[in-house]
């Protein structure tokens, strides 16, 4: 006779469900925080006392068994970063002797992150890790209460106990610092999506720079992250010798360079340009990319530590202080001259 699978403990997904509520409300009757109506939470208590759902790792520690499977997910496309800390968390995980089910979603949407953190509870990981880079994903994930520990990777001024982070925003404040102390008054910003948490960072490191020097700082460029975004905006871009732009990453600094050479205008004669990630190709362009270097290593194993800590121990109530970037200095910058 098959021996008959343990049934699956229920999450706040199912409570919301079987309420008839967003999970967001689940989890604030839950907190016991304010604005919500008493019928609800009467509704929301009701369905946690029939699925006999409880939001403390103790108590589902009761009923669920460890796997030794962590949960990991990033979402929309497979850039350098993201994939990045993906392999650099893999290899933490499997160095504290972990397995890790990664799930890949195209969409930079909260509902596909939604369905995506379903599946893996489905499966009985016993945490959940996810790399942020949305916004709108961002604050459906800072609702969540799964009953396993949640880490969060993202770039957020809004630190919390469950977010790691890279300092996206003092990396942005040192590449606009080293284009002014070479001289540049006119230092543009060719920035990621609007909605990615890191380009947001990256854009208020440039602004915040530039207000303490009392430089103007005009409406950034957007692209996607990709040099073809990069080579299109570098193609049009009203720019003259002498101006400097920080790039949002190294992908779009090499598409606008590239734009930047059928405009003869030269790479650092005319233009000084500073990328962001210092991927592995940048030190062997023409000429090597001065950029931003971030220590996804570092980042990986951070997560994997606070996945430990709340398996052994419980929720960290602190937050931890974000990772420093590392300014690479090489020839895409000089210092201005005039005449």
């Amino acid at each position: 006779m098959a021996q008959e699978k343990p049934a699956r403990a229920a999450n706040i997904f199912d409570v919301a469900r079987l309420a008839g509520v967003s999970h967001q409300t689940v989890s604030r009757v839950i907190n016991g925080l304010p604005n919500v109506r008493p019928a609800t939470k009467e509704r929301v208590e009701q369905a946690m006392k029939q699925l006999r759902y409880s939001p403390s790792p103790a108590a589902r520690a009761l009923v669920t068994r460890r796997t030794r499977t962590i949960g990991l997910i990033t979402s929309g496309s497979v850039d350098y970063g993201p994939s990045s800390i993906a392999m650099h968390f893999n290899r933490a995980a499997r160095d504290a002797r972990y397995s890790v089910d990664t799930v890949s979603t195209g969409e930079r949407d909260p509902e596909t992150a939604k369905r995506a953190v379903e599946g893996l509870l489905r499966q009985r990981v016993d945490a959940v890790v996810i790399v942020v880079n949305d916004a709108e994903v961002l604050e459906m994930v800072r609702a969540l209460d799964l009953g396993v520990p949640l880490v969060v990777a993202a770039s957020t001024a809004r630190r919390g106990p469950q977010l790691v982070a890279i300092d996206q925003y003092r990396g942005a404040r040192a590449a606009v610092r080293h284009l002014a102390e070479l001289g540049h008054t006119q230092i543009l910003h060719l920035a990621g999506p609007e909605q990615s948490t890191d380009a947001i960072e990256r854009v208020r490191g440039w602004r915040d720079e530039l207000a303490a020097r009392r430089l103007v700082a005009p409406e950034p460029r957007h692209g996607d992250w990709s040099a073809e975004s990069g080579f299109a905006i570098g193609a049009d871009l009203e720019i003259a010798r002498g101006t400097s732009v920080f790039v949002g990453n190294d992908q779009m600094a090499i598409g606008l360079m590239s734009a930047l050479r059928r405009r003869d205008l030269l790479v650092p004669d005319d233009v000084s340009i500073v990328g962001f990630d210092d991927i592995p190709e940048a030190a062997y362009l023409y000429p090597p990319l001065t950029t931003v270097r971030q220590d996804f290593a570092a980042l990986g194993q951070m997560m994997m530590q606070k996945v430990l800590v709340a398996l052994e121990e419980g929720e960290n109530e602190s937050a931890d202080t974000p990772l420093p970037t590392q300014l690479v200095v090489r020839d895409s910058t000089r210092e201005l001259t005039i005449g």
